[in-house]
């Protein structure tokens, strides 16, 4: 029997409906508005039976959007939003009045990895507004792409202990350089040791650098490193579609993540990695 997947990851936008910023001078394939009908069309092809939207802009347009989406699609289960968390008032508000309220509305994310201050969650006023996440029991999506981004996420878990929190494409392992796994294998570890932070197996493919000539053997031994660090309770997995078509199809980025657990794990514990843990992690209604 086949397992199915949820996918944890999965981006949908629109120009006209919000602002993209980090798309202004981009002249790849992503620059322009992507709609979940253009996955619908090719999810087919994969074993994903589920779906969590993920934040894209930070603005409440971008939100709305995927809230929309995901009552419009009764396969996308979850969203991951975007909160004012600089203002602790206003997060607390919003959170109050509306998103407490919204059952699609399950994690945060701030595209941190945009912020010129690496440590940019440490502010105090945004340390407040965790608390209130950790509060409600909903999760932060920590987009990292640098090792201090990992030492930030340590302290935040040491100062905020009841948030969980997940490293978004496993904060940028070494794919491109080969490398097993110097200052970010270190940090990793590290980070491990706190038992609320999580790791996204996602976003490998385009971390290789290669287009869409990446095999198997360039993402699995950092998939087996996230596996054995955090352990198989607190690993799943997203497509990070449409930023994966960068580097191949929405099915390659789907077989080869089953193809590599299926070599690495028991098929309880794959189900874990593909299934369980992201129902357990976003508090998924299935």
């Amino acid at each position: 029997m086949l397992q199915p997947i949820i996918d944890t990851h999965i981006h949908t936008w629109d120009l006209e409906r919000a602002s993209y910023t980090w798309l202004k001078d981009d002249s790849s394939i992503l620059n322009r508005s992507w709609s979940l009908n253009e996955l619908n069309a090719v999810r087919g092809q994969t074993n994903v039976s589920a779906g969590i939207l993920v934040q894209a802009a930070g603005n409440f347009e971008d939100t709305e959007l995927m809230l929309e989406t995901a009552r419009a699609n009764s396969w996308i289960k979850g969203v991951v939003g975007w909160l004012p968390l600089v203002d602790a008032t206003a997060t607390k508000k919003i959170l109050e009045e509306k998103y407490n309220k919204e059952k699609y509305f399950k994690g945060v994310r701030h595209q941190v990895h945009d912020e010129p201050d690496p440590a940019w969650l440490l502010q105090p006023a945004v340390i407040k507004s965790l608390q209130l996440l950790a509060s409600h029991d909903i999760a932060y999506d920590m987009v990292g792409i640098s090792v201090a981004h990992i030492e930030t996420t340590i302290k935040v878990a040491e100062k905020v202990p009841g948030l969980r929190m997940v490293f978004d494409h496993l904060n940028q392992p070494p794919i491109a350089k080969q490398e097993k796994f110097g200052n970010w294998g270190k940090w990793m570890k590290a980070a491990a040791q706190h038992t609320n932070l999580h790791a996204k197996i996602s976003g490998l493919g385009t971390a290789a650098v290669k287009g869409s000539d990446w095999t198997n053997a360039d993402l699995q031994p950092y998939i087996e490193f996230a596996l054995n660090t955090f352990g198989t309770d607190r690993c799943f997995c997203g497509g990070d579609w449409p930023v994966s078509l960068l580097a191949g199809s929405y099915a390659k980025t789907w077989q080869s993540y089953e193809s590599i657990l299926t070599a690495l794990l028991s098929d309880e514990e794959k189900k874990k990695v593909l299934y369980t843990n992201a129902v357990k992690y976003y508090n998924l209604d299935l």
